[in-house]
């Protein structure tokens, strides 16, 4: 599990890509807010979370599987990660911050995943 990386991942960075080619300037885990944000819009008060499959356990997804050995050390370790993302939209949401999350599997659909962050975020604000 060393191996994992938390920030920086493929996923993270196609999102990022495509947020800035649609013209959106953000930050990067750039407050000490609440579950660690990877994209956050400070003065939208709006923040986006890219989730993978595995670990955050996407429902229907066929990357979300579990090890065949340990299983209980493996389903203690995703049922806390559930539990935490869920702390993490209510903590945000008391704040009157607004989420989104992406899952790892939908980067990979980038034309579907566009118009959503386009509704998610608004338009774009126009810089002179």
């Amino acid at each position: 599990m060393a191996l994992v990386r938390s920030r920086d991942t493929k996923p993270e960075m196609r999102i990022r890509s495509l947020l800035h080619s649609l013209g959106y300037r953000f930050r990067v885990r750039g407050l000490d807010l609440l579950g660690h944000p990877d994209v956050v819009f400070i003065p939208r008060r709006k923040a986006i979370f890219v989730h993978g499959c595995f670990w955050h356990r996407h429902p229907g997804c066929s990357r979300t599987r579990t090890p065949k050995s340990r299983i209980e050390f493996w389903e203690a370790k995703f049922n806390r990660n559930v539990d935490r993302d869920a702390e993490v939209r209510h903590g945000l949401t008391a704040m009157d911050w607004e989420m989104f999350v992406v899952w790892e599997c939908e980067t990979e659909r980038i034309c579907e995943l566009r118009p959503r962050l386009v509704d998610f975020l608004g338009e774009t604000r126009e810089v002179d």
